[in-house]
């Protein structure tokens, strides 16, 4: 089977999927739409893949060169001739695709499209109706997602719904010397008996929360104070728009010397950030099934995520973690107190998060509907 793999920009995301198709007796093509400011994913390309030159992909695409790319993407598509195209996010990778009248259509979910975007306006709600009448299977990665799409003219049939997955191997459970590799972040040796770590790696923007976190570690740190217990630490891996507005909260809180910026790790180090922390925090206001939730998950990290529907198809209240309500930052911080001070449970909170990754987020075995999901296509364009 001939694959074209079009997506958005390269993200580690991207090279998660490139890097499985590769592995398959699949001819795979991959194309990319844009090229964001910072780079997304530094590793190259599986050497199997071949990436498409077009006139896409070197810079920002923007409205005005929509006419542009779509004759180019015609182009590549004769040029190519794949059985199958994957194509997303929906609004604007797979609305190509759309576009251009090729058949068979994959098109994948990325969660904020139809989460976010697909509610901004007619406009963008047309052109995600459009995509998805026009794709033969739509992927996506919660129900959640799969009742949206529904809601968009496309037939449950169609939908093929996985978590994407984390690989179970790199991303598991460590030892307690895991926190004396991670100490440059501290800029001291940490004793772990006298510090409760919590751990933060989503991106800094707003639909993310992160001035959520913020705000809760100050007010948790706050409450705790005096009391016999660790003492807060805070880990707020990567970077983004709010940079300046983060450090702003914890600085007038008193914080600041507490929250410790480690920048963009790799995923070669990631595990350490997971393994040596206590607990996982996400107030994300939107998400699917988030990859960063599942890693912690699978590092056998409790977590404590804002509740959102998302969130609620991993975390079950005080057996993963908890729940606090979407936006309040006293209520999170509330839960963070709660979960020092029930430090006691938080092994047996590992044990069930690794679990459940174990049954529901194994990359190994959520590929495969991947596959499965082309052969569908195939099947419906064949009768169509």
């Amino acid at each position: 089977m001939r694959i074209l793999y079009f997506s958005r920009d390269y993200t580690p995301h991207d090279h998660r999927f490139l890097t499985a198709l590769a592995g398959t007796e699949h001819q795979v093509s991959y194309l990319r739409l844009e090229k964001r400011g910072h780079a997304q994913e530094e590793r190259s390309l599986p050497r199997q893949v071949e990436q498409i030159s077009w006139v896409g992909g070197r810079t920002l695409a923007r409205r005005g060169d929509g006419l542009r790319l779509l004759v180019d993407l015609r182009r590549v598509l004769k040029t190519v001739k794949p059985d199958v195209v994957h194509a997303g996010p929906i609004q604007t990778s797979a609305f190509l695709v759309a576009l251009s009248g090729y058949r068979p259509l994959v098109s994948m979910s990325w969660g904020y499209d139809l989460l976010v975007d697909a509610q901004r306006d007619a406009l963008w709600r047309e052109a995600t109706r459009f995509t998805l009448n026009h794709s033969a299977v739509m992927i996506g990665d919660c129900r959640k997602i799969r009742e949206l799409a529904v809601g968009f003219g496309i037939s449950d049939e169609q939908i093929v719904t996985f978590p994407w997955g984390v690989d179970l191997h790199r991303f598991s459970p460590g030892d307690s010397l895991e926190t004396q590799k991670i100490w440059p972040s501290f800029g001291e040796p940490v004793d772990r008996s006298k510090v409760f770590i919590l751990l933060c790696n989503r991106s800094w923007e707003p639909i993310y929360g992160v001035d959520v976190v913020a705000k809760a570690f100050v007010q948790a740190s706050q409450m705790l104070a005096g009391r016999d217990c660790p003492e807060l630490r805070l880990l707020m891996l990567g970077d983004g728009s709010q940079a300046g507005s983060l450090r702003e909260i914890f600085s007038k809180g008193g914080c600041l010397d507490r929250v410790h910026f480690p920048g963009q790790v790799s995923q070669v180090d990631l595990p350490r950030y997971y393994r040596s922390s206590d607990l996982y925090l996400s107030a994300s206001h939107s998400d699917g099934s988030s990859i960063s939730l599942l890693e912690a998950m699978a590092c056998g990290l409790p977590a404590l995520v804002s509740d959102i529907p998302g969130n609620r198809e991993w975390v079950t209240p005080d057996l993963q973690g908890w729940w606090f309500p979407d936006g309040d930052h006293i209520a999170m911080a509330q839960a963070i107190v709660q979960a020092v001070e029930q430090r006691g449970f938080l092994p047996e909170m590992s044990r069930a998060a690794r679990r459940l990754a174990e049954q529901r987020a194994d990359w190994e075995q959520n590929f495969a509907e991947l596959l499965k999901a082309y052969t569908l296509a195939l099947e419906i364009s064949q009768k169509g």
